[in-house]
């Protein structure tokens, strides 16, 4: 059933570490490099590491930073290169370290975004109080979708910027901490990540891939699940591309790229001095070695200046050498779970919105797909984690987690450990709907929408919905400008419903500007009615992927209440 063996490469390293960092006696040419990408080139690796570390200097003009993230988005990323940005970005700033304890405890999740998703709100403090250690690194808005940290930063006092001392105490007493990118915690991605939003190369494969690695290869974590949407209000339209992003993030090909690449990907993540002379002990190369101690021995000959490399593995039937996980070479455990993103998520969209949603759920009530999400994500987390024998097993323990209260009083913690004042807290976590909605306010005017004609609810288009809101003040135009998080909308009927024409089907809350004729216009065209019989919904989530296997998702008892 298993097989063990053992293997032995040896590598010279030439001029590391200065060979990825900018400095005034290199010829390596910023415009020759963004040339060479505008025009389809490959480029070399110390290339890619010298643009990323020039980002992170605040070296380069926005301009050739816009430039270069566009002649990505047109001309592409091979894998190699793909793995080379994100490795560059990821030890572009500090790489966390968590107590031995905590090894295997560590876990995170990230979604490709859509509408609606606030997924990370209740799952977060559920998997932390399943024993989890949930260190989250977020965004913001990009494009019309909402940022994660955006709907936590509407609960006055929130603070997202944690020092990552803060983050480990508060690890240390919560479970689980939300919090942006500092100045510590991958910079360059900081950076591309508000560019991409305002120079239209959001959806560019190679930069997804190396923004959503990158973070979670700096959080240090042990357990990685990638929720990628799918659809006509997602990055990606089809179950097709979606699958295209997931195999980027989750597993692959070609064993040689492998080794090669973890190995430069081990140097990169040394301590000064890079490796002591004659080392075996993995652990002298820091914390993204601190996963593979029990498989990895390392020798450092100082003469030869090379790097000798030992692994000894326990492979199952079920897992070769010709596919490995691109999130394993970052020291992660990677597994991406297909999602549906054509209908907004649960039943309401904007900041302070979704914030009420996210307590309902952690209530263990709200919206059955939001639910739905939360425990498949989370319970496919405990199973790839080992600390649930089965996917419907682990989505059970966060279900109960949501039933209990559990979830919501590690919520309330993170709150106040996040800066909030215990009263706020309070009343958010264990106040009625009047008070929650009193302390993250309410937009002057809200607006109701009614159908206009009889039929049965076939979807409710999410792009629309998102394009009006973002028009509304709910959204960013351009890098730093402020949102308004109390525009939203919150839709009264649901997918499947039969509805007589007149209905009031969804709520729209807004300031100033206020909803034009047009943008009414656009919403209604959102609603699509047919005369069908109605129907229950079917699930969001398709399918998984993983480096072992590709698993077609079928519904768990755990995933309803």
């Amino acid at each position: 059933s298993a097989t063990n063996f053992g293997l032995c490469l040896v590598f010279p390293v030439p001029g590391l570490p200065c060979s990825v960092v900018p400095n005034q006696s290199s010829r390596i040419s910023i415009p020759e490099i963004i040339r060479k990408k505008r025009d389809g080139e490959k480029l070399e690796e110390k290339e890619i590491h010298y643009f990323v570390q020039a980002v992170t200097r605040r070296t380069l003009q926005e301009g050739q930073i816009g430039a270069m993230l566009m002649a990505i988005r047109l001309q592409g990323m091979d894998p190699e290169e793909t793995l080379a940005l994100t490795q560059g970005m990821a030890v572009s700033g500090r790489i966390l370290k968590w107590p031995e304890s905590w090894r295997g405890l560590l876990v995170d999740k990230h979604s490709t975004g859509g509408v609606g998703d606030k997924v990370s709100l209740p799952l977060a403090p559920a998997l932390a109080a399943c024993g989890c250690k949930v260190p989250m690194i977020s965004g913001r808005g990009l494009g019309y979708t909402g940022g994660t940290l955006d709907k936590l930063e509407s609960v006055p006092g929130f603070l997202v910027s944690q020092s990552p001392e803060q983050m480990k105490q508060i690890l240390q007493k919560v479970g689980c901490c939300i919090v942006e990118q500092s100045k510590e915690l991958v910079p360059a991605d900081k950076v591309f990540y508000a560019l991409r939003d305002v120079t239209a190369t959001v959806d560019s494969l190679p930069l997804i891939t190396g923004s959503i690695l990158s973070k979670k290869a700096a959080e240090n974590i042990s357990t990685l699940v990638l929720d990628v949407k799918f659809g006509s209000a997602a990055l990606f339209p089809t179950l097709e591309s979606a699958q295209e992003l997931a195999h980027s993030l989750v597993s692959q090909k070609g064993t040689p790229l492998v080794l090669k690449t973890f190995c430069r990907l081990l140097l990169m993540g040394c301590t000064s001095p890079p490796l002591p002379a004659a080392s075996s002990n993995c652990a002298a190369l820091g914390p993204l070695l601190s996963h593979h101690a029990h498989w990895v021995t390392l020798a450092w000959n100082s003469t030869s200046n090379s790097l000798s490399l030992s692994l000894s593995l326990s492979l199952s039937l079920s897992l070769s050498l010709s596919q490995v996980s691109v999130g394993s070479l970052l020291g992660m455990s990677t597994v991406a779970v297909l999602s549906k993103m054509d209908g907004p998520l649960g039943c309401r969209v904007g900041h302070s919105l979704e914030v009420l949603e996210s307590l309902e759920c952690l209530e263990g009530r709200g919206p059955e797909d939001l639910r739905e999400l939360v425990t498949m994500l989370g319970g496919t987390l405990l199973w790839h984690s080992g600390r649930a024998d089965s996917v419907p097993q682990g989505a059970a323990r966060i279900a109960k987690a949501l039933d209990d209260g559990s979830a919501l009083s590690t919520f309330q913690a993170m709150l106040q450990a996040q800066g909030v004042a215990p009263d706020v807290a309070r009343a958010l976590c264990a106040g009625t709907e009047e008070e929650r909605r009193r302390v993250l306010g309410w937009a002057c005017t809200q607006e109701e929408l009614v159908t206009q004609s009889d039929g049965t609810i076939q979807q409710i288009s999410a792009l629309p919905i998102a394009q009006v809101l973002h028009g509304l003040g709910g959204g960013r135009t351009q890098e730093g400008q402020s949102i308004n998080h109390r525009v939203g909308a919150e839709l009264l009927v649901s997918v499947g419903q039969r509805v007589k024409k007149g209905s009031p089907w969804i709520r729209i809350h807004y300031e100033s500007p206020g909803l034009s004729n047009a943008d009414r216009d656009n919403l209604q065209g959102a609603l699509v009615l047919d005369d069908s019989e109605p129907f229950a919904p079917g699930l969001k989530v398709v399918k998984t992927i993983s480096p072992e296997k590709h698993l077609a998702v079928s519904h768990h008892p755990a995933l309803s209440k």
